[in-house]
C-alpha cells in the first residue's frame, strides 16, 4: 500500500495528473498545477457539456447544467448593457440561498467584475459597513434584506430585486454567448467578508487563481487519499451516480460558496437549497426526498439535525459523505454522526481554511481521522503550513504557536484596508492565521483563538480542550469555554452547555466529569445551562464574544 508521500509523488511527478511546476505567483515563486484552468469562466464553460443534468435545485425549479450555462450568459450580458457592469466593477449581492444569487455570482465573475459577498445576516449598519467599503456598482438582493438596507446607503446604487426584477435579466439575452473579457488568474474575483467576531468585518480579495485553486488542491487532495488507500495501487472506487449536495451553508460563506457551488459544477454536483432559517426537520426531508448524498454539518446544524426526535423516521441511508468546517470539531460529535450516518462512517471529513487562506490549508477524512480524531489532518498538497512564536520564528514540532500557511491561492488582501493587509500578510506571502495550534507527525491541531485562551493563575487553560470533553458527555449536545475575570486569579472558567433532549445534567456532574480526565485548574467553577443553541457566525464559530456580553447576538444565527 503506498504511502501518503507515494501517493503524491505519483500524482504531482513529471507525467502525473496533477504535476507541479514552479511559477511566479504574485512576485513569489510557488509550487502550482501545471494543468489547470486560469479563471473561473474558463470552469463554466467547461460544465455546458453536462446538457440537462441537473446543478441547482430549489423546490419546484430545478436547472440544468445546460441551462444554467444560458442563464449566465444572459444575465452577464444584461449587467454588461443594462447596468454598465464592467471588468473590476463590484456587484454585490445580498440575500439567502437562492439560484438566483448562484446566477448572478457566476454572470459576475465571467464579466470580470468582483462579487462583493455581503452576509445575510447582517444589521443595516453591517450592510451600509459593506456598501460603503466595497462601493458596488449593482447590488443584487432578495425583498427581506432590501428592507433591511436603509435607503440612503443605496444612493448612486443600481438595485435589482430577485423575487420580481431577476427573472427578467435571465430572459435579456437567450441566445448570448459567455462573456469574452480577457481574465488574469491573479484578477480579484469575490470579496469574501470575514465573519466579523471582533470589530467591522474586513473584505477578504479572492482571486480566479485562489478559487480554482480551491478545487484543483481539493481534487489533488482527494487522489492523494484514495491512492494511499488503495492496496493495489490503483484509486479506490467510487459510487456510481451523481453526488447530491445540500447546500446548507450560506452562499456568502466560504463552505457554501467555494465548497459547495464551484466545487459542485468542477464535479458534476447536484446542489439542493433549502429556503428559511435552518430547520433541522426540514433538512432530513430533504435528505430523504433528494437522496442527498453529502451533507456539511457546520457549528450546531449537526446535533440540531441528530437531537431531532423525528431523525429516526427519516430515510438518511443515501448520504455518504459527511463534512466538518469551521471549527474543530469534538471526537465525540464525530462518532455520532458516523453512527447516524452509517453509509457515510468510513468518509467523515474535517477541512481546515479560512477567507483569506482561499483554499483549504489542512484536511483529514475517514481512517485518518478515527486514529487522529483532534487533527485538522495534513497540509493540503500545494499549501504549506509553519507554526511561529511572537517573534516570527518557526517552531519545531510539537511546540504550539501560530498558524501561518503560504500557497499560490491566498487573498490579495483586505480590500481598501492597506494596514489590516500588512498585519495579515508577511514577507513571503506568508498568512498570519491567528489561529494557534502545533504540527505533531505532519498532522495540525488547533487548540484555541489566541484571545480565547484563559489565564487562571498563571495557568493556560484552553477552551478546546474542556469543550471536548464536555461534549463527550451523553446528555450534552454543545458547549462553549470562556474566561470570566476574577479578582484573585485573573481569570476564572466559566462553561455554557446546551442539555441533548429533555434530560439536563446539573453542574456537579459536569464538574465531576470533567475533573475524571482534566487538571483541577481546568475544571469550569461558573456554569450556564440553558436550552437555545450556541450563538455562531456563518462559519460555524461560536461567537464568544456575544457570551461574554460584548456583542448582541441580534442578527447572528
Amino acid at each position: 500500500m503506498p504511502s501518503f508521500a507515494e501517493a503524491r509523488a505519483r500524482l504531482t511527478g513529471p507525467g502525473g495528473p496533477f504535476e507541479l511546476a514552479i511559477e511566479d505567483v504574485l512576485g513569489e515563486r510557488m509550487a502550482v498545477i501545471a494543468k489547470r484552468p486560469r479563471s473561473l469562466r474558463e470552469l463554466l464553460e467547461g460544465s455546458a457539456a453536462r446538457g440537462e443534468l441537473e446543478y441547482v435545485v430549489l423546490g419546484s425549479r430545478r436547472i440544468g447544467y445546460a441551462e444554467h450555462a444560458r442563464l449566465v450568459a444572459s444575465v452577464a450580458r444584461a449587467f454588461e448593457q443594462r447596468f454598465g457592469v464592467q471588468k473590476g466593477d463590484r456587484v454585490a449581492i445580498l440575500a439567502a440561498n437562492r439560484p438566483e444569487w448562484i446566477v448572478a455570482f457566476w454572470a459576475s465573475v465571467s464579466l470580470g467584475a468582483i462579487v462583493s459577498s455581503m452576509n445575510g445576516w447582517w444589521t443595516a449598519d453591517e450592510i451600509r459597513h459593506a456598501l460603503a467599503l466595497s462601493q458596488p456598482r449593482l447590488l443584487i438582493a432578495d425583498r427581506k434584506r432590501l428592507e433591511r438596507a436603509r435607503r440612503e446607503d443605496l444612493r448612486g446604487i443600481a438595485v435589482v430585486e430577485m423575487e420580481t426584477q431577476f427573472a427578467e435579466l435571465e430572459r435579456f439575452a437567450p441566445g448570448a454567448a459567455l462573456p469574452t473579457t480577457p481574465l488574469a488568474e491573479d484578477d480579484p474575483a469575490v470579496i469574501l467578508f470575514t465573519s466579523g467576531t471582533t470589530g467591522r468585518a474586513k473584505g477578504a480579495v479572492n482571486t480566479h487563481r485562489g478559487i480554482v485553486g480551491f478545487v484543483q488542491a481539493n481534487f489533488l487532495s482527494g487522489a492523494e487519499r484514495m491512492l494511499a488507500a488503495a492496496g493495489s495501487g490503483a484509486p479506490a472506487p467510487v459510487p456510481a451516480g451523481q453526488n447530491v449536495t445540500l447546500g446548507a451553508p450560506p452562499l456568502f460563506h466560504l463552505s457554501g460558496l467555494y465548497g459547495t457551488t464551484v466545487m459542485g459544477l468542477a464535479t458534476g454536483s447536484k446542489i439542493v437549497l433549502r429556503e428559511g432559517r435552518f430547520d433541522p426537520e426540514d433538512v432530513l426531508r430533504v435528505i430523504e426526498r433528494e437522496r442527498v448524498t453529502s451533507f456539511t454539518a457546520l457549528g450546531s446544524t449537526g446535533p440540531r439535525v441528530l437531537d431531532h426526535p423525528g431523525f429516526s423516521k427519516f430515510d438518511v441511508s443515501s448520504v455518504r459523505t459527511v463534512g466538518f468546517g469551521g471549527a474543530p470539531t469534538s471526537p465525540a460529535l464525530q462518532q455520532r454522526m458516523r453512527e447516524a450516518f452509517p453509509n457515510a462512517r468510513d468518509s467523515v471529513s474535517m477541512g481546515y481554511g479560512s477567507s483569506e487562506s482561499v483554499s483549504t490549508i489542512t484536511a483529514i477524512s475517514g481512517a485518518e481521522y478515527l486514529a487522529h480524531p483532534e487533527s485538522c489532518g495534513r497540509p493540503v498538497p500545494t499549501l504549506e503550513v509553519e507554526i511561529r512564536d511572537a517573534s516570527g520564528k518557526v517552531l519545531p514540532e510539537g511546540v504550539e504557536g501560530e498558524i501561518f500557511s503560504r500557497s499560490p491561492y491566498t487573498m490579495l488582501g483586505y480590500w481598501g484596508d492597506p494596514e489590516a493587509t500588512a498585519k495579515a500578510i508577511h514577507p513571503g506571502r506568508w498568512l498570519a492565521t491567528g489561529d494557534i495550534g502545533r504540527l505533531e507527525g505532519g498532522y495540525l491541531y488547533i487548540n484555541s483563538r489566541a484571545r480565547d485562551m484563559i489565564l487562571r493563575s498563571a495557568e493556560n487553560v484552553y477552551p478546546v480542550e474542556i469543550e471536548y470533553r464536555l461534549e463527550a458527555h451523553p446528555l450534552v449536545a454543545e458547549a462553549a469555554v470562556i474566561g470570566v475575570d476574577h479578582a484573585e486569579l485573573g481569570q476564572e472558567v466559566k462553561a455554557i452547555v446546551v442539555p441533548a433532549g429533555d434530560a439536563a445534567p446539573g453542574p456537579e456532574e459536569l464538574a465531576r466529569w470533567c475533573a475524571e480526565t482534566l487538571a483541577g485548574y481546568k475544571v469550569p467553577s461558573l456554569w450556564e445551562i440553558r436550552r437555545e443553541p450556541l450563538p455562531r457566525n456563518a462559519a460555524g464559530k461560536v461567537l464568544k464574544n456575544v457570551l461574554r456580553g460584548e456583542q448582541d447576538a441580534t442578527q447572528r444565527d
